[in-house]
């Protein structure tokens, strides 16, 4: 149920203005708000940061905690920067979900023409692998 109450036209003959009522303006955030809002909520989880960055360096290098922290920030932020300018592109063409060709556009629109570039191909290769039949097997050249 609406926790607004019904807009109901006055039964009049008109002779008086009608008097739309406004909703109420929302509440302000409180600092126990934003108290609520944990880290692990607004970040990507620092395991899987960890293992993507475990990949890039040699087995027997180690990654301090601070720098997994570090970049666990940076990419969630990166992450955010990017899907808040692809949100706009589809607000302005009043549409509601984000496709990876917002993506590519907000990146590119944002400067990072050169990591657009590899996605789009990235894309490309999402696509044809979603047009498979369900069940059916990427042909790797096993065979």
């Amino acid at each position: 149920m609406s926790e607004f109450p019904p807009n109901i036209a006055p039964q009049n003959d008109g002779s008086e203005g009608a008097q739309v009522q406004e909703p109420p303006e929302p509440a302000p955030i409180t600092e126990q708000d934003i108290g609520e809002y944990r880290e692990q909520d607004r970040f990507l989880p620092i395991a899987n940061v960890a293992r993507i960055m475990k990949s890039s360096v040699p087995p027997t290098a180690k990654i301090a905690k601070e720098a997994k922290e570090c970049v666990q920030e940076c990419v969630s932020e990166f992450i955010s920067f990017i899907t808040s300018e692809a949100a706009e592109k589809c607000a302005m063409e009043k549409r509601k979900t984000i496709g990876g060709e917002d993506i590519l556009y907000a990146m590119i629109n944002l400067g990072f023409e050169n990591y657009a570039q590899t996605l789009k191909i990235h894309l490309a290769k999402l696509r044809q692998n979603s047009s498979q039949r369900p069940g059916e097997a990427a042909d790797h050249g096993d065979a």
